[in-house]
Order: structure tokens, then C-alpha cells, then sequence
């Protein structure tokens, strides 16, 4: 156990799928596909080893593509629906069926080994997350390739992202200075950047011919979105034609986009423990699913990671 209380919080579909796409087709004996499952396992057990996190959580998507989201945008996310459920059931996310037939079993591994899953319905991962990091009574790491959640970035809290878009081995700690070295913007601009800049892979068209150059711009000189939209909406403002022209052709989608955008800090979680344990808390159950599941390498370098 570490010294210092700090808490480590996993995207865990980020990393599952990188795990997936990431690592060569592993099968257990009876042929079911691990390579996210085997993968996922040792990108925690390499974290926790480096960070040594005093409590951890895999935060989940409980749902991927929250009506309430969609309501306002319906282009979100639409691209990645396999099948559309009818009702107040959730839509059908497009996953491959290699990877598809491997979530039961991380979750399953995840409960013997007494790691701590939260997740709530209605919201994504990235709204746990936020209200994890926001409301943690110690400083927090955020462990996500999506980097929407920059958002969440704060020094003076010590909430940091590790950033593995380039891979787990290779990720960067975001931290105050990082963002505005990328983006020119600050961690609490960043959610009004991304709305402006938009983002093809969550159905989010952005302000037509505002691009990240321009929305860093336009942050820096009137603040916050709200500002860019009324200085837009002034005449005697000094805005350009340009992005005036721009901000306004896009205020039906500037008056939703900013909920769409900013991950949820507020919502009800169940209870839970988040602290790291020593020890699995079924070790027979974790055993029986290394040996079914052809993960006894993964396990192993769990189990010396958490005794520590």
C-alpha cells in the first residue's frame, strides 16, 4: 500500500479496446478469444506498479450512448450503432464478437481479484470518472486515451490524465502546462475548445470552419463559450466577420453541444470500496478463471503487483 492516498481511475473500455486491437489473438482452450482480457490485466498490473495508487477504480459505461445526450444531439455516437433498440432500452454498440465475448470475463476476473467497478445507469464511463475526480478526498490519476477528458485536468486539485493514446508503456501525465502547451487553452476551457473543434468519432460536427487554432483563439480573448456566443451576438464587438459569421450559423448547436460535451461531476453513485487490495478477495474463483481462460501469466503478475 502506498503512503500517500491517491486514487487511480481506469476508462476501461479505452483500455479494453486498446488491449483488443493492441495485442496479438490469444484463445483459451476451448478457443474463446483473451487478448483483451489477458492485455487489460497486465496494463493494470503496470500501472498500479509504477503509480502504486492507494484505491482504484474501472469506471464503466453502464450506457455508452445516453438518450439525454442524443436528445439533444442525434448525431451522437450514431455512427457506432449496430442496432437500434426500441423503447427506453439502450442502443447496440458495434463491437467486434471477439472482443464482445471477452467484457463478461474481465468483469468476472475484475470481481475475484477484488478490484472495484462503478458505473451508472443512464451515464457513460466519462461521467463517473468526472464526478470521481471532481469529488475525491485525494489527488486522482486518470488513466483514458479519449482526450475529451482533459477537461478534467486540474493542478491545483492534483487530478492529472495519463494519456495512453500511444500506448500504456508509452502514455503522457496531462497536466495544467501540457494542455495549454498542446491546445493553447486551459484545462477549464477545454470542454468549450472540444465543442467548437467538434470530433468525427463521437457524431459531434463542431462549428463549421472553426478549427483548433481558431476556438483557441477565440478562448483566449473572450474567455468562455458563453462570451465567444454574446460577443458574436453584439454589433459593436470587435469579433471578425469570420468566425462572427461562423458562431452564429452554428447557434442552434452551440445552445446543446456544451451539455453533450462536458462529462457529467455531479451524478449518484452506488457505494463502493475503492481500495486497492492486497490480495484477490476470491483467490479459488480467480484461479479457476486463469486456468479455464488461459490466464495464468496476466494473474500472476496481478497478484505479485497487488502484495507489493
Amino acid at each position: 500500500m502506498a503512503s500517500e492516498q491517491r486514487l487511480m481511475v481506469l476508462d476501461s473500455a479505452s483500455m479494453y479496446f486498446r488491449a483488443f486491437f493492441g495485442i496479438p489473438e490469444v484463445t483459451a482452450d476451448d478457443g474463446t478469444p483473451v487478448n483483451a482480457v489477458r492485455g487489460f490485466l497486465d496494463f493494470i498490473s503496470r500501472l498500479v506498479g509504477d503509480y502504486r495508487p492507494s484505491h482504484l477504480i474501472c469506471a464503466w459505461d453502464n450506457d455508452w450512448r445516453p438518450q439525454w445526450r442524443v436528445d439533444l444531439i442525434p448525431s451522437y455516437k450514431a455512427h457506432r450503432v449496430v442496432r437500434a433498440m426500441p423503447g427506453p432500452r439502450p442502443d447496440i454498440e458495434e463491437v467486434p464478437d471477439p472482443l464482445e465475448v471477452q467484457i463478461p470475463i474481465i468483469l468476472e476476473v475484475l470481481a475475484a481479484a477484488g478490484l472495484c467497478v462503478v458505473g451508472a445507469d443512464g451515464y457513460e464511463a466519462d461521467d463517473v470518472i468526472g464526478t470521481l475526480a471532481t469529488g475525491a478526498p485525494m489527488p486522482v490519476d486518470v488513466v483514458t486515451g479519449d482526450r475529451d477528458l482533459f477537461q478534467l485536468v486540474d493542478d491545483a486539485q492534483d487530478v492529472r490524465v495519463l494519456y495512453i493514446a500511444r500506448g500504456v508503456g508509452n502514455h503522457e501525465r496531462i497536466t495544467d502546462h501540457v494542455v495549454v502547451e498542446k491546445y493553447s487553452v486551459l484545462p477549464s476551457q477545454y470542454a468549450d475548445f472540444a465543442t467548437m473543434r467538434g470530433d468525427a468519432s463521437d457524431g459531434l460536427p463542431g462549428v463549421a470552419g472553426v478549427g483548433e487554432k481558431t476556438a483557441s483563439s477565440l478562448l483566449l480573448k473572450y474567455g468562455d463559450l458563453r462570451g465567444i456566443v454574446d460577443a458574436a451576438g453584439d454589433p459593436q464587438s470587435d469579433m471578425s466577420p469570420g468566425p462572427r459569421r461562423r458562431i452564429l450559423d452554428a447557434a442552434e448547436y452551440l445552445l446543446v453541444a456544451p451539455t453533450v460535451v462536458a462529462v457529467a461531476r455531479d451524478i449518484e453513485l452506488a457505494a463502493y470500496d475503492a481500495t486497492l487490495p492486497s490480495a484477490p478477495r476470491d483467490p479459488e474463483r480467480l484461479d479457476a478463471l486463469a486456468e479455464r481462460y488461459n490466464l495464468d501469466s496476466p494473474v500472476k503478475r496481478l497478484r505479485a503487483v497487488l502484495a507489493g
